[in-house]
């Protein structure tokens, strides 16, 4: 398993080159946009982000000051605004309540704990998490989306009902863990995914993969 990972590492790394993800200015905006980025696309939640840039409260406790309509205005391009809205705030009541807004507070939390505690934010699941921790914070967890399992399924490296956790510790079992690495990785599966390993219509033949 280790040597078919690196393989794959190996050929999407010559095909696409380095990724350079997260994009975002700081690590609360990092933040911000992996809660804003579930079921939409990035363009969308860039929207949404200058929105809260150009209203000057991209800070966490001057978002969590912002009544939940005027903030759910802010980020209607992202879709889903109200419930964004909830979660995020969900978020920020746990991040100003448990760190005083601090990141660096949260950098120095250990990585098994502070996963947990963000799993316990409601509407905050592994994948939001996980992307929290590598791409905010840098701690080397690797993150498990959509991509990933069809990647790693149609290559047969797992079953179909591998569990988020399964395919995970796939990664975290057979490889350094290091954020870099993780980091390039999972940007690496994203852009296979978009431009080649599609849901619908995939384009095998020509896929750097094949």
């Amino acid at each position: 398993m280790k040597n078919n990972l690196c393989l794959v590492y190996k050929k999407l790394f010559s095909f696409f080159g380095p990724q350079a993800w997260w994009p975002g200015e700081t690590a609360f905006e990092v933040i911000v946009g992996a809660i804003l980025t579930q079921g939409t696309n990035w363009q969308n939640v860039q929207k949404a982000i200058d929105n809260l840039k150009s209203q000057g409260v991209l800070e966490a406790k001057k978002l969590y000051a912002l009544p939940e309509k005027k903030l759910a205005a802010l980020i209607r391009p992202c879709g889903y605004y109200n419930i964004k809205a909830r979660r995020l705030r969900n978020f920020l009541s746990f991040f100003i309540k448990g760190y005083g807004g601090n990141i660096r507070r949260l950098i120095q939390r250990e990585e098994g704990t502070l996963r947990g505690e963000l799993l316990s934010v409601k509407g905050i699941g592994p994948e939001t998490a996980d992307s929290i921790l590598l791409y905010a914070l840098n701690k080397p967890v690797f993150v498990v989306d959509a991509y990933t399992k069809r990647l790693l399924l149609r290559h047969r490296l797992i079953k179909e009902d591998a569990t988020y956790g399964q395919v995970q510790d796939l990664f975290m079992d057979n490889l350094k863990k290091d954020v870099r690495l993780f980091n390039e990785y999972h940007a690496l599966i994203v852009k296979v995914g978009k431009d080649f390993c599609r849901k619908n219509k995939p384009r095998c033949s020509i896929c750097p993969l094949k």
